[in-house]
Order: C-alpha cells, then structure tokens, then sequence
C-alpha cells in the first residue's frame, strides 16, 4: 500500500490513520497499534518540519505487510540529511529557533522494532521502520 500527500501538518493525522486502517488486519493490540501511529506521526512531522522546512512539498508513504511483521516506509525529497548519526542523537535538532524536542528519532526506535534513515543532502530521506505484532514477551 502506498500514498502521497502534501507536506502539510494537517495530513501528519491522515497519514497515521491510513497506515492504522491497513494494519488492522494483523489485529494488533491498541497499545501496538499506537506505537505505529506514534512512530508515522514524528515520521511524517520530520519531512514537514525538516525535510521540506514549511514549503510545499510531497510525502510518500508506504506500507507493507511480510506475515507478522509490517513495514512502514516515509519518503520525502526535501532538503536532506547531511549527518543521520547526529540527527538521531536525542535532543538533536536542526531546528532548535522553533523549540523542537529532538526526540523524532528517538520516539520511532522505541516504538518500531527496527528503524533505518537514509538520507543525501538535496535529495531528501527514507525512514524505514519495522514491527513484529503480536509478539509474547518472554
């Protein structure tokens, strides 16, 4: 499943939704289920506040589904990252005038089980997330 939609902040809720509904299907628990929204949520807030800094541009999202396990894909072709490291070191943020946490990152590798971040300068960035649903603790 996949969508575009434009870098606005009202579509950061759409988007949550939309990947929600298409999990669904996995019948996770409200708690799982609120991660992944949680983790879209500072996924697609990044593009809009640092990708593409408030202008217009577009929002890819892709969602797919390998068993158990669903894979959250946020695309944008905004400015870029040029150091992924520091950007997700808690606390970074290369907007600090606008009083952002720097937690983005931080808050997606707590939630999904697995978070990658590829990005060039001028090219714009891919965060890739994974999640296991209905895994026991043991």
């Amino acid at each position: 499943m996949s969508f575009e939609m434009e870098s606005r902040s009202c579509n950061e809720q759409f988007a949550r939704v939309v990947v929600a509904v298409f999990l669904s299907r996995l019948d996770p628990t409200v708690e799982e289920l609120d991660d992944v929204k949680t983790a879209v949520s500072e996924a697609v807030t990044n593009c809009i506040i640092h990708g593409y800094a408030g202008e217009d541009g577009i929002i890819r999202v892709e969602a797919a589904i390998d068993g158990r396990t669903a894979t959250v894909r946020v695309i944008d072709h905004g400015v870029g990252i040029e150091d992924v490291k520091k950007a997700m070191e808690p606390m970074y943020t290369s907007r600090p005038e606008e009083e952002r946490s720097g937690m983005g990152f931080s808050f997606m590798e707590a939630f999904m089980d697995e978070l990658s971040v590829e990005s060039a300068p001028g090219k714009g960035t891919v965060v890739t997330m994974k999640k296991t649903f209905g895994r026991t603790e043991s």
